[in-house]
């Protein structure tokens, strides 16, 4: 497994968090009082400032912390010999040591650079085009829950960082990979980009509403939301109308034509919407999948933590922290594949002793 250095912010931390998941060493080489992520909300109350966010905590599970400012001489050289010792480098800023310095250095580096990390989330989502597709079609649009912008376009660094190593082993020699977050982000919108250069047609914002069939998107239900797609096949229709049991869809046996369907969506939207209201999303999706119809509630945090499925495939693990007791942890596929359990995140500094005092030699 690899060692690689990482100088980075919020995309390129979940890039390396998902190679620590894969068994590879991940150095985190931070400011001597504590890093951006270690400022991120929430906080744990009982925890000391750089140590307290929970984001922290699930970022940078796994890796090793090594506190360097970087603007000295000494330090720089200290990075140098450590980078020796590694085979990647990923980071998203500029610091005063030139790539030529970094092979010099270390010949085999993989030298990954992520670019476009210092705007802020909502602005990259606005330029990439992903809002102009969300949200109502007569309304704003909207922003993405969650750090969609940071963890998607970090998934691509993750695929960067790890071609730039098979590269590397292949051919002996380093490597440099340039990532842009923009691009990445641009390249979710890539069905509005090929309809329009093939169509000229402008993909619009749908709200919660699917795009293929009439009866398809997030619908109310007595307990939340939840989504349906009723696929267009003959028969299909005939069934999905004896599950509804609405006398005013069972009236019209035009509607089992596909176009007929898209024509009255909003008449068949808001029967639907109506007889959903008295079921809980559980109810409607079990017997959804019993009749073979694709549906999926539209899940809250509370019912992920609770997921019996994600449990049993490993994804929410017990992580035995020496502060906070048990906690129950999301670690991805990645990291149960190799059936190894992840490493609470670092205390600020904990490896300097073991990784600087012995920079020369691989740990």
């Amino acid at each position: 497994m690899a060692r690689i250095i990482e100088i980075t912010d919020l995309a390129g931390a979940y890039a390396t968090r998902l190679l620590a998941e894969a068994g590879h060493e991940i150095v985190r080489i931070e400011d001597p009082s504590g890093d951006k992520l270690r400022g991120l909300p929430p906080f744990l109350s009982d925890e000391s400032e750089v140590e307290g966010s929970c984001y922290h905590q699930f970022i940078n599970a796994g890796k090793k912390s090594v506190t360097l400012q970087l603007n000295g001489d000494v330090e720089k050289e200290t990075l140098l010999r450590l980078l020796k010792t590694a085979n990647g480098l990923v980071t998203d800023r500029n610091f005063a040591i030139e790539e030529t310095q970094l092979f010099r250095a270390n010949p085999k580096l993989v030298y990954t650079k992520v670019t476009g990390s210092d705007e802020p989330e909502i602005c990259a989502l606005a330029r990439s085009g992903l809002m102009s597709l969300t949200g109502q079609p007569d309304g704003a649009p909207m922003m993405l829950g969650g750090h969609l912008a940071s963890l998607a376009s970090g998934t691509y660094v993750a695929v960067a960082i790890t071609a730039g190593l098979q590269i590397a082993q292949q051919s002996g020699k380093g490597v440099t990979a340039k990532v842009s977050l923009r691009e990445a982000l641009e390249s979710f919108v890539e069905q509005a980009m090929v309809e329009y250069s093939f169509s000229g047609v402008i993909t619009e914002r749908r709200g919660s509403k699917g795009a293929i069939t009439a009866v398809s998107g997030a619908m109310p239900c007595k307990d939340g939301h939840w989504v349906i797609s009723q696929i267009n096949r003959p028969g299909r229709w005939v069934k999905f109308v004896e599950w509804v049991q609405d006398p005013q869809l069972a009236a019209d046996p035009s509607l089992a034509e596909e176009a007929n369907q898209m024509k009255h969506r909003d008449f068949i939207l808001e029967r639907v919407f109506a007889w959903a209201n008295s079921h809980t999303k559980n109810e409607l999706v079990e017997e959804a999948q019993r009749r073979h119809f694709p549906a999926s509630p539209v899940s809250t945090t509370l019912d992920l933590i609770n997921d019996p499925q994600l449990i049993a495939r490993g994804y929410l693990k017990p992580l035995e922290h020496p502060h906070l007791g048990s906690l129950l942890f999301p670690q991805g596929a990645i990291a149960s594949m190799h059936g190894q359990n992840m490493k609470p995140a670092p205390k600020l500094g904990e490896h300097n002793e073991e990784l600087l005092t012995n920079s020369s030699e691989r740990a």
